[in-house]
């Protein structure tokens, strides 16, 4: 059987786009993927001179491939500075591998890592935050305690650091699913939010950007896989059944037939998010707890330490 040449080098090709039909051997699937971030990161301009940029690096595939690509294409620009983070959210045999996989990883590329813990800033740990959810009957599952809080700990320590931005591993799937699951439930306003950078700056909140934004989760797996990263996705015991699982379920069967489906989601957002904030009159302001940058009155990770009767 004849090998499958790729259209760029002509050698053995490992990947057909289904997007352009482009073959490509590993090297050069390698090279594209940066390449398509770079053109992100240049025309969104999500980064300027002298910037310190916040990585965050759980261990998975995502925020490795972040860490890695951004190392290429920034860590050598005059002025610019890589720190990578990672949050010990407090799951009990959850997290360990996954901290010992982002501080491997950061050591390697010689990048300054940190490790902020629920515990060590907030008092208590996921589990123990969960546990007294369940006692109290707060309606709340762990995962929405986890993501709040998480956001509120990263944007500290953001600020802590001295960063004047923090990078996410956020890519094309997970956005074409936030952007579905926002319109499906109502909260349309919430797209003016998910471009690949803040439509504007807020005081005391750090601006977050994703580079990986146009990048699809297949080839940010193989990417990694390519690159040899020794990767941390085990599931959370936390996790369940939820309509960002159904959503992707009808995402992945509509782009398997109609290749582009997720870009065009994305697109449409990129789109409207610029009318809907014109239409939508955001008053950021410090939470009256905690001081944080809100849009309400009390921020939402106050509200929901408030229900545990933790002070936030």
């Amino acid at each position: 059987m004849r090998a499958v040449k790729c259209t760029l080098c002509q050698a053995q090709a490992i990947y057909k786009s289904p997007y352009s039909g482009q073959l490509f051997c590993a090297r050069c699937f390698k090279r594209n993927v940066e390449g398509r971030v770079r053109a992100t990161i240049n025309h969104h301009k999500l980064f300027e001179p002298n910037d310190h940029i916040l990585i965050a690096v759980s261990g998975g595939k995502d925020s490795l491939v972040l860490l890695n690509i951004l190392y290429k294409l920034e860590a050598r620009r005059p002025g610019v500075k890589l720190t990578a983070l990672t949050i010990d959210e407090g799951v009990a045999g959850y997290r360990g591998h996954g901290l010992r996989v982002a501080e491997e990883a950061a050591k390697r590329l010689g990048v300054e890592h940190h490790v902020a813990s629920f515990k060590e800033y907030y008092g208590y740990t996921l589990d123990e935050i969960y546990d007294m959810a369940v006692k109290k009957r707060v309606g709340l599952h762990a995962c929405t305690f986890c993501g709040v809080l998480r956001r509120r700990l990263i944007n500290v320590k953001a600020r802590e650091l001295g960063a004047t931005k923090v990078a996410t591993g956020h890519n094309l799937d997970d956005e074409a699913q936030t952007a579905l699951i926002n319109l499906l439930r109502g909260t349309v306003s919430r797209l003016a939010r998910l471009g690949p950078k803040p439509p504007r700056m807020w005081e005391g909140f750090v601006p977050r950007v994703k580079p990986l934004r146009y990048i699809p989760e297949r080839e940010v797996a193989l990417y990694a896989y390519l690159s040899g990263f020794e990767l941390y996705e085990e599931e959370c015991r936390y996790v369940r059944a939820s309509l960002r699982d159904e959503i992707r379920y009808m995402l992945n069967k509509l782009e398997s037939k109609h290749p582009g489906m997720k870009y065009a989601v994305v697109r449409a957002v990129d789109r409207l998010a610029p009318l809907i904030e014109r239409e939508v009159d955001v008053k950021v302001k410090p939470c009256r707890y905690c001081g944080e940058p809100t849009a309400r009155d009390i921020c939402r990770a106050c509200e929901v330490l408030e229900q545990l009767g933790i002070k936030g």
